[in-house]
């Protein structure tokens, strides 16, 4: 059973892959200004360490609003952003990385991630300029998002500084096993978003019922199952009882039974499809 009270769950215990804690605080949609810092100040006080952002969702100034009003050291917090698809040619990642920079008020961010191998993306071009930023030390790591097997194949032998880490959706109807098995390959870190599948994880049987067998919600499930799969999570939530809801499932621990149980569901959804998509 998840503890009923989520500010009894130290930060330290949040297991880490590479450094990176396995469970932060996704803010895809949350645009309004005085909510996204209000969010990001909640979680980072609740305990989470690892705040996600991206320059399409125009939050940046608010996610650092809420780092900067948070009783938290900039150190303690693993933070990223993402260079959208229109601004990965060299010059426009290397005046777009420091933009973000400056909207969130930081030195550095510890993950930057190339968006979508979409639009301007050319591997060689895109990820020359963020090894750069990797050896001017504005960013901590570089990562991909989106990324197929066959992408991450050409990313890792073009890029001078090692892939940390490719963000994909990942949910119990999107395991992404193809990729996960390709990221391990190649050791770079699977993180996954909408690991809730947009409250779509609420509706299925198989996690309910293992959500009722352990008192917790199918929420702490979800994201519980993902841990147990190696993969750092970033659901998005914008209230304070979501995001310590969220925050509770490091108290879950599954057993084989329940794993099996979840990886038996035969449904899938992709919640996140655009036309530039590498997969359409």
């Amino acid at each position: 059973m998840a503890t009923e009270d989520a500010d009894a769950i130290a930060p330290g215990t949040c297991p880490t892959a590479n450094g990176m804690p396995m469970l932060g605080l996704g803010t895809w949609e949350n645009d309004d200004a005085e909510q996204c810092a209000e969010s990001v100040q909640t979680a980072l006080e609740t305990g989470y360490r690892h705040i996600d952002t991206a320059q399409a969702y125009r939050n940046e100034d608010a996610v650092g609003d809420g780092i900067a009003a948070a009783d938290v050291d900039r150190e303690e917090v693993f933070l990223a952003t993402k260079v959208w698809i229109s601004k990965l040619g060299r010059d426009d990642v290397l005046e777009s990385a420091r933009d973000s920079l400056d909207r969130l008020g930081v030195d550095y961010v510890d993950l930057l991630y190339v968006h979508w191998p979409s639009g301007e993306y050319d591997p060689e071009e895109t990820l020359s300029a963020l090894s750069e930023l990797h050896e001017e030390g504005l960013i901590e790591n570089v990562g991909v998002s989106n990324f197929l097997p066959e992408n991450l194949e050409v990313a890792v032998d073009v890029c001078d500084a090692p892939i940390f880490a490719n963000q994909v959706e990942l949910h119990p109807m999107l395991p992404q096993e193809e990729i996960r098995e390709a990221c391990d390959n190649y050791d770079i870190d699977v993180v996954g978003y909408s690991p809730l599948a947009r409250g779509q994880v609420f509706n299925q049987p198989e996690i309910q019922a293992v959500a009722e067998k352990h008192d917790v919600t199918e929420a702490q499930v979800s994201l519980a199952w993902a841990r147990e799969k190696g993969v750092t999570t970033i659901p998005k939530a914008t209230g304070a009882e979501h995001i310590r809801d969220n925050w509770e499932s490091l108290t879950v621990e599954l057993d084989r039974e329940d794993i099996n149980k979840i990886d038996a569901i035969d449904e899938t959804s992709r919640e996140v499809d655009p036309d530039f998509a590498p997969w359409n």
